[in-house]
């Protein structure tokens, strides 16, 4: 069988005789076989899109027969064409869609149609749906879409188109749905908005919409759904969005909105969903916003809003988040949170607030995420903190927390990420790894805990980050499996006045950051480092570690930071490191040349100081010896000045054998006295 070839005639002739043959049959027929011709369809998504051979047999339309075509039950009028998610591409002329004036349902979405939208699609005067989102229409919306009275959803999202917003969308009273969101809309949103008296969901967001929102919008008494978020508004939220009595997801997040939160959006009693975060709203929370009891997500983070929680706050038991994070809002966080039973998300960091956190919190809810990090909090951690068995973040950095962690944080199997560094915790750690099946991040370090590392960290297989850096009076050992852990990638546990050896790398895991700098460790650092082959960083300065530095720490692919400063290391430099940036070996004793390599020519003199025996650039020169013999020329030398020596003395002794067995007589008579003249007397 010959191999079959695309030619552009071919298929030429024959979209020529497929919409010839469907001249005889019907004009819907035809018409999708000439959008078809002009589509590109990389995937032959269309390619069940033709008709047999011998024209029209019936009054039937040969289409309604197609997969993505919709028709009466008689097969005589198309009444929907869906070609979503089929990536198709090609730009869209208005001829095709003259023929299909019954059409009810056109949707485009999910492809890579480009160009402008064709106005004629305006003219299917019965659609009451039309869906073009998630493609690259560009420039203005076109003109006509008013003459769609019937339409009830309007989906552009996602595109790019640009220009204003068409203001004539307010002429369609059926539209329940319009979503014009995702492209370069400029200008204000047009005030006739606010007639559109069947909208239920409008969503106007990710533009470059400008101006002051229009206070029109608060006529929309059947709107649930409002997203008109992520533009680039001027002034305050007007105080008519308290009218929309009848939404329940409001966003107007990232809108460079200013001015304080109007209270009377406490009129918007079937509110779920608040989103006003990241603009430069100032001012207090209006208390009055415990009248939404139905709330259920509140997020008013990254503004200027100042003053307390409102303690009336306690009546929102539907309240699941609660996000003001990035303020400047002070004051003890109120006891009456604890009676939120369904919350589960506090964040509150980057604030002023101080005092302890209310002690029941976690007791009467779920909690799954709390972070109260960057304030002036002080106390303990509440102990029922984790007490739903769900939380797993608890984020306390950088406060004034005292005192020693509860031994339930270990039964908090839940926990994924705890960080607790830069603050005042003491006693010992009392995690038990074992019980921790899912932590991946903790961070203890700068506070002032005693004790030892847990010994049994290995047995946290999802552990990756490990840091209790800084903690002056831990000390202990390090733990012996510590490098065996599965998962651990950055062990950090400097300045803590740990003691003992580095234990071997046998068994390394995916460890690539090594902090130990500081500390009274002693011993060799073992060869079988390099074994760790994912490590880029390690910090041992400031120890006692002797011996020769590893040879095989040059052989590591990825190292690039390398600290072993302030040690007793001996012997000469590795000579070859093919990724390192920065090296520092300062006061060792190290001795021969420093190796010609990049880091090292490259490094300044103040990574090599305090190794007396040290020579080369950066440093001073080195003798002779060193110079021709290399890096251990000196001790070179003397071992070649002793083989020398034992050589000549060797050659002497053998001379004098030689010399003797040639005088046998004078020999012996030195050893026979009766073979001689000797005369005793």
């Amino acid at each position: 069988m010959g191999i079959l070839h695309y030619h552009p005639l071919l298929h030429a002739v024959l979209i020529l005789f497929l919409v010839g043959s469907a001249l005889a049959t019907d004009v819907y027929t035809q018409a999708l076989l000439t959008l078809k011709s002009e589509l590109v369809d990389p995937d032959a998504a269309l390619k069940d899109w033709s008709i047999a051979p011998g024209g029209k047999t019936s009054n039937e339309i040969a289409a309604c027969s197609w997969p993505y075509v919709s028709c009466d039950p008689n097969f005589e009028i198309v009444l929907g064409l869906d070609l979503s998610n089929r990536n198709l591409g090609g730009v869209l002329s208005r001829k095709q869609f003259v023929v299909f004036s019954q059409l009810l349902v056109l949707n485009l979405s999910h492809n890579s149609f480009s160009g402008e939208l064709p106005g004629a699609i305006f003219n299917l005067t019965e659609l009451k749906s039309l869906d073009i989102s998630r493609n690259n229409f560009s420039s203005q919306f076109p003109k006509g879409v008013s003459g769609l009275e019937k339409l009830e959803v309007l989906n552009a999202f996602s595109n790019s188109f640009s220009g204003p917003l068409p203001a004539e969308v307010s002429k369609l009273q059926n539209l329940r749905v319009l979503n014009l969101a995702g492209s370069y809309f400029s200008g204000a949103i047009p005030a006739e908005y606010g007639d559109l008296r069947s909208i239920e969901f409008i969503h106007l967001a990710g533009n470059y919409l400008s101006g002051n929102i229009p206070p029109e919008l608060g006529k929309l008494q059947t709107v649930h759904h409002m997203e008109i978020g992520y533009n680039f508004y001027q002034g305050n939220i007007p105080w008519q969005i308290g009218n929309m009595s009848g939404i329940e997801y409001l966003d107007i997040a990232d809108s460079n909105l200013s001015g304080s939160i109007p209270p009377h959006i406490s009129n918007l009693t079937r509110l779920k969903s608040l989103f006003l975060f990241r603009n430069q709203l100032a001012g207090l929370i209006p208390p009055e916003l415990s009248r939404i009891t139905s709330l259920v997500d509140l997020d008013l983070s990254d503004n200027l809003i100042s003053g307390s929680i409102p303690d009336s706050f306690s009546e929102l038991k539907n309240l699941r988040l609660m996000s003001l994070m990035y303020n400047k809002m002070s004051g003890t966080v109120p006891e009456s949170i604890v009676d939120l039973p369904l919350l589960e998300t506090l964040l509150i960091w980057n604030n002023y607030f101080s005092g302890s956190l209310p002690w029941g919190l976690g007791r009467n809810s779920k909690l799954k995420w709390v972070d109260a990090s960057t304030n002036n909090l002080i106390g303990p951690i509440p102990p029922d903190i984790c007490a739903g068995g769900t939380l797993f973040k608890l984020i306390l950095f950088s406060n004034g927390f005292n005192g020693g962690l509860s031994p339930s944080l270990s039964n908090c199997s839940s926990l994924v990420r705890l960080r607790l560094e830069d603050n005042l915790f003491s006693g010992s750690i009392p995690l038990q790894f074992s019980l921790l099946p899912d932590i991946s991040y903790i961070d203890l370090s700068r506070n002032m805990f005693t004790g030892e590392i847990p010994a049994d960290i290995q047995r946290a297989p999802q552990l990756k980050h490990f840091n209790v850096s800084h903690n002056p009076g831990l000390g202990g050992l390090l733990p012996v499996y510590v490098w065996s852990s599965p998962g651990l990638q950055n062990f950090s546990a400097s300045s803590c006045k740990i003691t003992g050896d580095i234990h071997t790398f046998e068994s390394c895991g995916p460890i690539s950051v090594i902090e130990l700098g500081n500390n009274d460790l002693s011993g060799f650092l073992p060869f079988t480092i390099s074994n760790c082959k994912d490590l880029g960083r390690i910090n041992l300065e400031n120890n006692h570690l002797s011996g020769k530095l590893p040879k095989e720490l040059a052989s590591l692919p990825v190292l690039e930071f390398l600290d072993v400063s302030h040690n007793n290391f001996t012997g000469p430099l590795p000579t070859k490191f093919d990724n390192l940036k920065l090296l520092n070996v300062s006061y060792n004793d190290f001795s021969g040349r420093i190796p010609s390599g990049k880091v090292f020519t490259s490094t300044g003199s103040s990574a090599f100081i305090g190794n007396p025996r040290l020579c080369g650039w950066p440093l001073h020169s080195c003798p002779v010896s060193v110079a021709i013999l290399g890096t251990t020329g000196t001790s070179k030398l003397l071992l070649i000045l002793v083989l020398c020596t034992s050589a000549v003395v060797a050659m002497v002794v053998l001379g004098i054998i030689y010399a003797c067995r040639r005088k046998t007589a004078c020999f012996h008579g030195f050893l026979d006295p009766k073979r001689t003249n000797y005369n005793p007397s």
